[in-house]
């Protein structure tokens, strides 16, 4: 039997990083389709709206046949239904991020059993890299050109001029 392995990588991706890509690419080795997810997380409150990360995602990811990106607003478990996944991919950098997704991991796994997430660490060189980091800077226009993707970048200067 040779089944489609189907994995989804949400977040919010506010905004997507190098870090984010690292992840993807990497999981591109391991998932035969893989769609991005990005919440729209209205709790969060994004510096972004849902339509600006959307885009920067769908910017980033053109050249990767594996992935498609949706946006969506509610429950990982039902969109990994709608999407017959059960796979849920997420990154770690530190110890701070492991108990969060690990209590994320065990609650989604709680309402739906086949649901199962992994942990992909990024390259050691993004290990620091946020969208929190690049949020904090980004305010004050500091240098955050190494913590995006080049068109990332071109968008949120368009984004917010």
């Amino acid at each position: 039997m040779n089944s489609i392995k189907r994995a989804i990588y949400p977040g919010t991706f506010d905004p997507i990083t190098v870090g984010h890509l690292d992840i993807m690419e990497r999981a591109c080795k391991m998932f035969d389709e893989i769609t991005i997810a990005v919440a729209k997380s209205a709790s969060k409150k994004p510096m972004f709206t849902l339509e600006q990360r959307i885009a920067m995602v769908e910017a980033v990811t053109k050249d990767f046949p594996k992935m498609k990106v949706v946006g969506f607003e509610g429950l990982l478990v039902d969109l990994s239904d709608k999407l017959d996944a059960n796979i849920i991919i997420r990154g770690l950098r530190a110890v701070s991020d492991f108990e969060y997704e690990l209590q994320m991991g065990y609650a989604n796994s709680s309402l739906k059993q086949e649901l199962e997430t992994i942990f992909l660490m990024p390259s050691l060189e993004y290990g620091y890299v946020s969208s929190s980091v690049v949020r904090s800077i980004l305010p004050f226009d500091g240098k955050v050109e190494h913590l995006l993707h080049p068109t990332v970048h071109k968008m949120i200067k368009e984004y917010r001029s």
